[in-house]
């Protein structure tokens, strides 16, 4: 079942209001996209090296400014579509490219369900963690993202653009990004690209290398295998990792992102992240279930978590909604509080979720 909700392709930019889509009835419990007789794409974790060796040699990016409500702006990298559809023709895997959400379609249930495209929560998450910057510095404890529904990963983006900036590799913890999609086509066609893109902008201006695989082309950026040692150094020097999850929420999704931690007697500060994750009820529940099973795990650890959520107030015609998910949150007994709220266009907010 497909269905489009309007937005104007791949760019969050002239966004429009919601087309009201076709779905059937279906049980909603197992996951956020049920199909009957379809299974879910089950957890993976999939390998960071092996991810870069199957990059192909270049990246055209354009860049997102998003203005930081006044205190200043931050320009995210995204890679270009078309730059998308050209790997995969040259793969000869026009189906995969239909099939991996670059057709005509916003989501496709049970398919692919909307991370090539930028949705307008994702800006709003980016403003909000602006204020939120020291987090990526911290030197008491273990600083980690989970971003649910990741797609371009916009809020990780920044995120991770401030920590290049703001680490120096001489802190006592480390800084861990989980990004985690449904689709394994997204990860490594749009959101890993991005964090290349990122740490290449931010570090041109000190690596000759760097410099030189940006300046070949303009809006583009060469991958050699000197560049992509280059990221891995970087990463490991400031103490920063990127872990990649694909596949349906499930029990043992929450069980494969959780089981890395399960050894370490570390100290782990945890913010979970998801934008426009709650367009339908089957959407809402599942992530419900997920959120606050993470959350309650790093509770039982003598860690602290918490969940900041963006989302359209209302889904026309497909029955998610903001106030949902803070009312189901309230009733599963966790405080949630308001931070953000947009009221121009299709009114949208954040709120923080947070278990006592």
């Amino acid at each position: 079942m497909s269905f489009s909700f309007g937005f104007g392709g791949d760019d969050i930019e002239g966004a429009e209001q919601p087309q009201a889509p076709q779905q059937d009835p279906a049980p909603a419990r197992a996951s956020a996209f049920p199909v009957a007789g379809k299974p879910l794409l089950p957890a993976i974790h999939h390998d960071l090296s092996h991810m870069l060796a199957t990059l192909p040699s270049k990246l055209v990016y354009g860049l997102l400014e998003v203005d930081l409500d006044g205190t200043g702006s931050v320009h995210l990298p995204r890679r270009e579509l078309w730059d998308v559809r050209v790997q995969l023709m040259a793969e000869d895997d026009s189906e995969a490219a239909l099939e991996s959400g670059l057709g005509t379609h916003d989501v496709k249930t049970g398919v692919y369900e909307g991370g090539f495209k930028s949705w307008e929560s994702s800006v709003d998450l980016v403003k909000t963690l602006a204020t939120s910057k020291s987090f990526v510095a911290t030197t008491e404890h273990r600083a980690r993202i989970i971003e649910l529904g990741c797609g371009t990963a916009l809020p990780s983006l920044a995120l991770f653009q401030w920590a290049c900036s703001l680490r120096t590799g001489d802190e006592n913890s480390e800084f861990s990004i989980y990004l985690a999609d449904y689709n394994p086509s997204v990860l490594q066609l749009v959101t890993l690209p991005n964090f290349l893109l990122s740490w290449a902008l931010s570090e041109r201006a000190n690596s000759p290398l760097v410099e030189a695989a940006l300046a070949s082309e303009e809006g583009a950026l060469e991958l050699s295998a000197e560049v992509l040692t280059a990221f891995q150094d970087f990463l490991q020097g400031r103490k920063i990792t990127l872990d990649f999850f694909s596949g349906g929420w499930s029990d043992d999704f929450v069980k494969l992102v959780s089981d890395g931690d399960a050894s370490s007697a570390a100290k782990c500060d945890t913010i979970i992240l998801g934008a426009e994750t709650i367009y339908s009820p089957f959407a809402l529940d599942s992530f419900t279930h997920t959120i606050f099973t993470m959350m309650g795990n790093e509770k039982d650890r003598g860690n602290s978590a918490e969940a900041l959520v963006g989302a359209k107030r209302l889904y026309f015609g497909v029955g998610g909604s903001l106030d949902d998910f803070v009312a189901k949150s309230r009733d599963l007994g966790a405080t949630v509080d308001q931070v953000r709220e947009e009221t121009e266009g299709v009114r949208r907010g954040v709120v923080r979720v947070k278990l006592p």
